[in-house]
């Protein structure tokens, strides 16, 4: 699960409680309200945990009582309150509602529209509600600009996650090769590369929390280039995730050649995949860090340290790439994931290297998947002519 800080319970029952305390006091001051009810009761549904929520949720609630009180005074003039003037009054108002796209506060309309209705003294109810109805909403948005604090490091902490997680499945990897156990462990890969699909979903609403929280924050500017960065790595995972989820694919395919077409059965092949999975492994968890460090020193120490984890990790594939080239008409079954496999691996360290805050990519991504289309074509030819 991805991490979330929620706010305190008790922070939670304060900024409730002070918004509502707030509202009653404002409209004890205005002249003819002596009971102000409706104020802090529209400040405690209208405060929302960030800003543009508060304001959006102001809004609504201003033009659903507005026009409630509008048609209950509109309707007062022609009807009198019975049982079919209710029931008229509820379609009407549901249906302005719905025109002017309420959402969750529709049913404010009806509601004020009622309780205008069912009062002997009309106009002066109807003054009233929108007086303290604009009383508790202001209230609402001053307690927001107060109290609403900026949630990036929620979202900091889902891409430190999710990196985290996508690393520690590459580990398995690395130790199921090393170990030879591939043929056992492979259904759990697949397992836990198509969860990194529902993590992304996460990351990504945790993400978009985080964005809302800081529009229209004054404390949310100097967040701008946090915000945009995270959005970036989110955006490099999402590859990275179907590139990991690919390489598990292939294991596993490989896995159920017999030995003389398997490469995941070579004990060479077995040490330098995995020595290549965990140096990939070491710079998805730097990849990660990244998001929870914003200080130009320390960004620069953790990006040096990503290439270098990245240059080892290309060694490693180079290594790699000696002993699994054969071929095609000795082996031509199993050629084919040699090639997908290399390639998947490729993709995943140049995805991370473009990934880097301030990097540009080397190659568009499209030539690496026409590099793996490339190679499949070219194996499917060879069994072709060999058989």
């Amino acid at each position: 699960m991805v991490r979330y800080r929620a706010q305190p319970a008790a922070a939670t029952i304060t900024r409730l409680a002070s918004t509502a305390i707030l509202a009653y006091l404002l409209a004890r001051l205005l002249p003819g309200i002596s009971h102000p009810v409706l104020a802090p009761l529209t400040a405690l549904l209208v405060v929302q945990v960030s800003v543009y929520q508060t304001l959006r949720s102001a809004v609504r609630r201003v033009a659903a009582v507005v026009v409630g009180v509008l048609l209950a005074v509109g309707l007062s003039a022609w009807v009198g309150f019975t049982w079919w003037s209710l029931g008229l009054t509820i379609v009407i108002a549901l249906m302005i509602g719905y025109a002017l796209h309420l959402g969750e506060t529709i049913l404010e309309v009806p509601i004020s529209a009622m309780l205008i209705l069912s009062v002997a003294t009309i106009r002066s109810a109807a003054d009233t509600r929108i007086v303290e109805t604009l009383v508790g909403a202001g209230a609402g948005l001053v307690a927001g600009l107060f109290w609403g604090r900026p949630q990036v490091q929620s979202a900091q902490e889902a891409i430190e996650d999710l990196c985290d997680k996508m690393a520690g499945l590459l580990e398995r990897m690395a130790a199921g090769l090393r170990a030879g156990s591939v043929p056992d462990s492979v259904a759990d890969w697949l397992t836990l590369g198509r969860a990194l699909t529902a993590e992304i979903r996460r990351v990504d609403a945790a993400l978009r929390r985080a964005e809302e929280s800081v529009r229209l924050n004054p404390r949310g500017a100097k967040l701008l280039p946090a915000r945009y960065d995270l959005r970036g790595q989110l955006a490099t995972l999402e590859h990275v995730a179907i590139t990991v989820r690919g390489l598990a694919r292939s294991l596993a395919d490989s896995a159920r050649l017999q030995d003389g077409n398997s490469l995941v059965r070579d004990r060479e092949i077995q040490v330098r995949l995995a020595g290549t999975f965990e140096h990939l492994a070491l710079g998805m968890r730097t990849y990660g860090r990244l998001a929870q460090v914003h200080t130009r020193p320390e960004r620069e120490q953790l990006i040096t340290e990503l290439q270098e984890q990245l240059a080892r990790a290309q060694e490693k594939q180079n290594q790699l790439s000696e002993v699994m080239g054969i071929d095609p008409a000795v082996h031509p079954v199993g050629w084919p994931l040699r090639g997908e496999i290399v390639s998947h691996v490729d993709r995943l360290r140049k995805e991370l290297e473009a990934g880097v805050p301030g990097g540009h990519r080397p190659h568009p991504r499209g030539r690496y998947w026409r590099r793996a289309r490339q190679l499949g074509r070219r194996g499917a030819r060879h069994s072709r002519s060999a058989s």
